[in-house]
Formats: C-alpha cells, sequence, structure tokens
C-alpha cells in the first residue's frame, strides 16, 4: 500500500481540535509520554498553557487527500519566554533595545518540560517526509500570519534538529546530564562501576537522607488525590524558589493522575507516616524521565536520594535504558549522571536580529560540545579503564 500523502495544514486552537485517536495516532508510536495527547491536553485544561498564560495553542495537523490526520506538531504563539528552558531573553533584550518586536514568537515544544522528543510526528503509514515537510512549512506560515518574530523548535530529537538545519533554521546545542544503563542487575553493580571514593560518598549520602524516613514508590491506581496534594505542596515550595510562581497548578496533577497514572512514578519520603518530600516521574519507551522535585523539610541528601538514586534503582529494577533527570545540575556528575548533548532550532524573520544571533550560535555549539567532553572526562564518577 502506498503511503498517504498530505494535501492541507489546519492550524488549531485547542488540541481537542484534533482529538485523542488523531493526535496519538502520529504521537504514540514515539513512546514519549510528553508529546501525548493526554499530557498536552491536561496543559491546556488546567489552564496553564493557554492564550491567558502566555501560550495560545497554535497546533498544527497535516491531512492526507482522504481527510485523514497524517501528522501533528504542538506549536504556541508565545508572549513571553518563561517555561522553556532554551534561553532567548538576551536576543530578546537586543532586538527591542534596537526597536523590534520579539514577542509574540512562535515555539513548538512541551510546554514547561526540557525532555527531548519529537516536534514533527507524521503517523505510520504516511510519507513520513511530506508530513515533516508540511509541518514545518506549515509553522513557517503561521510566523508569517501572526507577525511573530520568530519560531522556535526546542528539545527535538536529533534527527528532527539536523532536518531543521537542513531547512535553514539556526542550531543550538546545550547539555543535560543523563544516567545509561548498560545492563546493571543491582544498584550496588551500578557502585561497582564507580571509583572508590564516589561509591563511599552515596553509600553515606543514602544513609544519611534514609535516616528516619519511609519511601514509597507510587505508580497507576495506588496514586491518590492525598497523594497529589501532599506532591502539590512539595512542587509549589520549590516553584516559589526557583521561578518566583509555579508554572503549574493543582488541577493540573490531578488531570495527569486521571489520565496518566500508569505512566507516572512517585518516589515519596515519610516521617513518621507524614509525608515530607517527593519526586515525581514519567515512563516512556526505555526511558525514566525525572521531573519534578520538592520538600517540605530539608533533609540533607534527600534530593539527591529522591531524584537520582531512587531513579536508578527502579531503572535497573525494570531493565530501562536510561534516566533523565531534567535540565541543568553538574552536581548530577557526581552521581552517575554524565553529560548529553540536547537541542533546538531557530528561525528568525529579521536579517538584522538572525546575523547576530547565527554568529553567536557558531561559537557557542564547539563550545559547549568541548565543555561536555571535559566534563566527562575530567569529573566522570566511574572507574578509568
Amino acid at each position: 500500500m502506498s503511503a498517504s500523502v498530505p494535501t492541507s495544514v489546519r492550524v488549531h486552537g485547542r488540541i481537542a481540535e484534533i482529538g485523542r485517536e488523531a493526535w496519538d495516532a502520529c504521537a504514540a508510536p514515539s513512546g514519549n509520554p510528553f508529546v501525548s495527547f493526554d499530557f498536552l491536553d491536561a496543559c491546556e485544561q488546567a489552564g496553564c498553557a493557554v492564550e491567558a498564560a502566555g501560550w495560545g495553542p497554535r497546533h498544527l495537523a497535516v491531512e492526507d487527500d482522504a481527510g485523514a490526520v497524517a501528522g501533528v506538531m504542538p506549536l504556541y504563539l508565545k508572549g513571553h519566554s518563561q517555561g522553556e528552558y532554551v534561553f532567548d531573553h538576551a536576543w530578546a533584550q537586543a532586538y527591542e533595545d534596537a526597536g523590534g518586536r520579539y514577542y509574540p514568537k512562535l515555539l513548538s515544544a512541551v510546554p514547561f518540560t526540557p525532555v527531548t522528543g519529537p516536534r514533527l510526528l507524521a503517523r505510520p503509514g504516511a510519507d513520513a517526509e511530506a508530513v515533516r515537510e508540511a509541518l514545518l512549512g506549515g509553522a513557517l506560515q503561521v510566523c508569517r500570519q501572526s507577525r511573530a518574530s520568530s519560531l522556535h523548535v526546542t528539545f527535538p530529537t536529533e534527527a528532527d534538529w539536523k532536518r531543521l538545519g537542513g531547512h535553514g533554521l539556526l542550531l543550538r546545542q546545550d547539555v543535560q546530564y543523563w544516567w545509561d544503563n548498560p545492563g546493571y542487575g543491582s544498584f550496588d553493580d551500578f557502585l561497582a562501576a564507580l571509583s572508590s571514593g564516589r561509591r563511599k560518598t552515596i553509600r553515606r549520602e543514602r544513609r544519611e537522607a534514609l535516616a528516619g524516613l519511609e519511601i514509597e514508590t507510587l505508580t497507576g491506581a495506588e496514586l491518590t488525590e492525598a497523594h497529589w496534594d501532599a506532591f502539590f505542596d512539595f512542587y509549589e515550595d520549590t516553584g516559589a524558589r526557583k521561578w518566583g510562581q509555579p508554572y503549574l497548578n493543582r488541577r493540573f496533577f490531578s488531570l495527569i493522575g486521571e489520565r496518566m497514572a500508569d505512566r507516572v512514578v512517585l518516589f515519596l519520603a515519610r516521617r513518621g507516616g507524614e509525608p515530607i518530600a517527593g519526586a515525581l516521574n514519567f515512563v516512556g519507551g526505555d526511558t525514566l524521565y525525572g521531573r519534578y522535585w520538592g520538600a517540605t523539610e530539608p533533609v540533607p541528601f534527600l534530593h539527591f536520594e529522591l531524584s537520582y538514586y531512587q531513579a536508578i534503582e527502579y531503572a535497573i529494577a525494570r531493565g530501562l535504558k536510561r534516566v533523565e533527570a531534567g535540565a541543568q545540575g553538574e552536581h548530577k556528575l557526581a552521581r552517575g549522571y554524565l553529560p548529553r548533548p540536547v537541542y533546538s532550532a531557530h528561525y528568525i524573520a529579521d536579517p538584522a536580529l538572525r546575523a547576530p544571533v547565527a554568529r553567536y550560535l557558531d561559537r557557542e555549539r564547539p563550545a559547549v560540545a568541548a565543555e561536555m567532553a571535559a566534563l566527562e572526562e575530567e569529573c566522570s564518577p566511574f572507574r578509568k579503564g
């Protein structure tokens, strides 16, 4: 059977207009939980990624000659650069200082989620390359029609990143810290791969973090509204300290609990039966994604225990290949999480802004690559040889 051919691109102000079945026919094969209909729709239904919050949905759907959805692209018209984790504030300031208007801009991303995943999503059986071409062309057309300054695609896969570069988008690279599982049978096997000093430090950190605490691992039907109440308190505390105001609200977590509980893993710490800290993770394909952490009681090393060591134990026990622990944090290196590249691509309409940004990125990419190589060589906790 020949592949279906894209014939039109439609713009949708809500993902619900496209529908779960049509969206997930394109997104589900990736195994990535964050491009699923349920995650993106929860962001909208909870009021977190909507026009009033500066995230105006402009999702694209490519239809084939039979009128069926052959591809989709998450897309937002942004009135600010918050919640993105690829920082372009300096570009915006420079452009506006020169008399330009940086906002609105277009963004293809998962809101508030610095996780690598596909952004140009084609349904199996469709002409994937033609669908991706149509999606990118549609996004650029929306950029022009919206009088947006730019189009940004953040945290795409490396293949999509290279494809976007081939179409003239400016390429940017950054670093995250991921834990890779070569086939460990236990946490002790992982420790055995580390230098002696790191093994001793991690064992000490775990002893001190766990003293007097009970740790629960919760997923699926085990998660209740009481657990979400407790976790939201932790999340609010961390969000207030990091961003001034958390991006997500309480309703978002209830929606995730209703729709995606089987893809959620919550590590919860209790003292005397009372929850004091938690780390929320999602599972997709062969990867555990660490997303949010928080605590209402300061406990030395508890962040490392819940966010990193519990995640490693979970991944080993279930044969997962990787733990992605989110943005930033060179402190992850000492816990066995090594530097890995993440990507973004940028179309800037005004040549007066595009040219200096291109020069900057041409210097930044090799600097980031050199930094990653140096970190892995000089700071890796693993035994040499």
